[in-house]
């Protein structure tokens, strides 16, 4: 046990950054995750990817979807049965190419689509009118499986919870809201979506580091609920400026981790 304390602290301090960052943004918080267990705990990138992914398999996102409901935001449950759909098939494509890519080809691509995430959400304007239109809208099925085929790709590629691509797909093809969009996108990442994700994972790296992901749960839980209750209480445009500059410091970090050769 003692043995393990630095690797239990480090992944505490990982998922309440994480966790934290998951409510205010309503991601998943492994763009923050994967960053912090590399450059805390030494993990290459394909355990930290596949960490992050065995910890947003948890319900993790449960804490900040109460404080959301708070907020009487409007939601279609449809929407999200069909991201869930298409999410289950991309994960495993993600995850299947992901093992198959060296670690610092994959550690620079991942650190670019940051910069891109980062720049995009800086740059989108909000949909003002999107409350009202969103329980007036008849979802596609085309766009609500594309979305989550998509974000599950991305999941499972980057190691991310695939909410970087769900909340911006949310918002450009369904008109929602920044705030509609995290809370809907919380809720898609509730069940074990990523499951197959993590099975692969562990596979091809011959386990995971489960003391580190058993803390950085416990640390998620606590972190999801306060950025959760920070986030309500702040405007969609506030929300996605920060949210771009927290992608950007990001993405610094993993840039430090490869000039150093971590």
């Amino acid at each position: 046990m003692m043995e393990a304390l630095p690797e239990i602290l480090g992944g505490i301090a990982a998922g309440s950054a994480g966790g934290l960052l998951s409510g205010l943004f309503g991601v998943g918080g492994g763009f923050v995750m994967i960053p912090l267990l590399a450059l805390l705990l030494g993990l290459n990138q394909h355990s930290a990817q596949g960490a992050t992914l065995a910890i947003m398999a948890m319900p993790i996102g449960l804490p900040g979807i109460f404080q959301y409901r708070k907020k009487c935001l409007d939601l279609n449950l449809k929407i999200v049965a069909m991201v869930i759909a298409g999410f289950l098939f991309g994960v495993v494509l993600g995850s299947e190419s992901a093992n198959h890519i060296p670690q610092l080809p994959l550690r620079i691509g991942f650190t670019a689509f940051l910069l891109c995430v980062a720049v995009h959400g800086w740059f989108r304007r909000e949909n003002s009118q999107a409350e009202s239109a969103l329980s007036q809208s008849k979802p596609s099925v085309l766009l609500g499986v594309a979305t989550g085929l998509l974000g599950g790709a991305t999941s499972g590629l980057t190691g991310l919870g695939g909410a970087v691509v769900i909340i911006p797909l949310l918002i450009n093809w369904f008109r929602m809201s920044q705030h509609q969009a995290q809370f809907t996108s919380l809720l898609i990442l509730l069940p074990p979506i990523g499951l197959p994700g993590v099975i692969i994972y562990s596979k091809a790296q011959g386990g995971l580091p489960w003391w580190i992901i058993g803390s950085a749960w416990l640390g998620f839980d606590f972190g999801s609920y306060f950025g959760a209750k920070i986030a309500t209480k702040l405007s969609g445009a506030r929300l996605k400026r920060f949210y771009s500059l927290v992608l950007l410091v990001m993405a610094a970090m993993m840039i430090w981790n490869i000039v150093n050769g971590l």
